[in-house]
């Protein structure tokens, strides 16, 4: 029976990956520019190149990249290329592969978003059962309204309040950037409490605008839970409250939390990458922008399918997961 539920799941999996990898093939092609027309035009902007060079630049590039060929032809082979995550080399920065340019992004977006994703939902479910567990404390209350505020601003708008408040009037931190532009990245202590202190806005906006969205999700599933009969039941035979609160409550209420955190990762990667724009952050959402800013159709592939598949992973991760936690899913699927 699991190995079906198992089996169903991954045919989900792949049906919502190609479907996904299929409209970001689709979506850049339905823009009139011309990716190749617009390289060549910053390089001849910037080196002087003659017409007549530049036509035969584009020819060369249109067939290097594939563009002369039809759509289909290029869904194709975007497809076979997909499967093996071989996006080829970027029209922007060329001749560097798209994998390289990712490379060298990904550890940043990877280290920002994790730690600022665990540490907000890890806060957001304890500060929600405590609310839960205190709703007469005049302390959470007030801390609810709180929470409720918080989790309507959006990442980028956090971030521009820190930037204005902790960086540009105090100067308490830096205002953008990954690390100072003067440091030449190396493995010392220096460079990386560099690093960290370039990183500590940025993930306090992600912390700060999502924590209230962790709280009221759990504070309104342990109040659920709260008057369940197998709660009432255990409340009846005399076991300690702390049993209940951890074992009863939390451990019930904990899978909707898990569940919501999977559903949500496309709102916090986008959220995330919207935060690197503002923060000029080195991450995957500064490489996606300047990407789709520029027509970087290789790059903007590659990244959209990373996250893509990111997403999608944890997902199903989570629907493994879960018949492990809640038997009562074990036993539907």
């Amino acid at each position: 029976m699991y190995r079906h539920y198992l089996a169903k799941r991954a045919i989900i999996l792949l049906t919502a990956i190609w479907a996904a990898a299929t409209i970001n093939f689709l979506i850049p092609h339905m823009s009139p520019k011309n990716p190749i027309a617009e390289k060549l035009t910053l390089l001849a902007a910037t080196s002087g190149i003659s017409p007549s060079r530049i036509k035969e630049m584009s020819e060369v590039f249109s067939e290097k990249f594939g563009l002369n060929k039809t759509l289909w032809e290029q869904y194709v082979t975007y497809l076979w290329n997909a499967v093996r995550f071989d996006f080829g080399p970027s029209i922007i920065s060329y001749p560097t592969p798209v994998s390289e340019l990712i490379g060298r992004a990904l550890p940043w977006t990877l280290g920002l978003l994790f730690s600022a994703t665990v540490i907000a939902f890890a806060a957001g479910t304890l500060l929600g059962a405590a609310a839960a567990k205190y709703r007469r404390a005049g302390a959470l209350q007030a801390l609810n309204a709180l929470m409720m505020v918080l989790s309507a601003l959006p990442f980028y708008l956090v971030g521009l309040v820190l930037i204005y408040l902790l960086a540009a009037t105090t100067g308490w931190f830096p205002v953008s950037g990954g690390y100072d532009i003067f440091s030449i990245p190396t493995w010392s202590w220096s460079f990386a409490l560099e690093v960290l202190d370039h990183s500590v806005l940025p993930a306090l906006s992600i912390v700060i605008a999502s924590v209230g969205v962790w709280a009221i999700g759990m504070r309104g599933m342990m109040i659920s839970v709260q008057g369940e009969d197998y709660v009432e039941f255990a409340r009846a035979r005399g076991l300690k409250p702390s049993r209940i609160f951890f074992r009863y409550g939390i451990r019930t209420a904990i899978l909707p939390q898990v569940t919501a955190l999977a559903l949500s990762m496309g709102q916090i990667v986008a959220g995330a990458i919207l935060v690197e724009v503002v923060f000029g952050y080195p991450g995957v959402g500064t490489l996606l922008f300047q990407s789709i800013s520029l027509f970087d159709y290789p790059t903007i592939y590659g990244i959209v399918l990373i996250l893509v598949v990111t997403v999608a992973a944890s997902m199903f991760i989570v629907d493994l997961i879960a018949p492990w936690i809640d038997p009562r899913i074990r036993v539907e699927a």
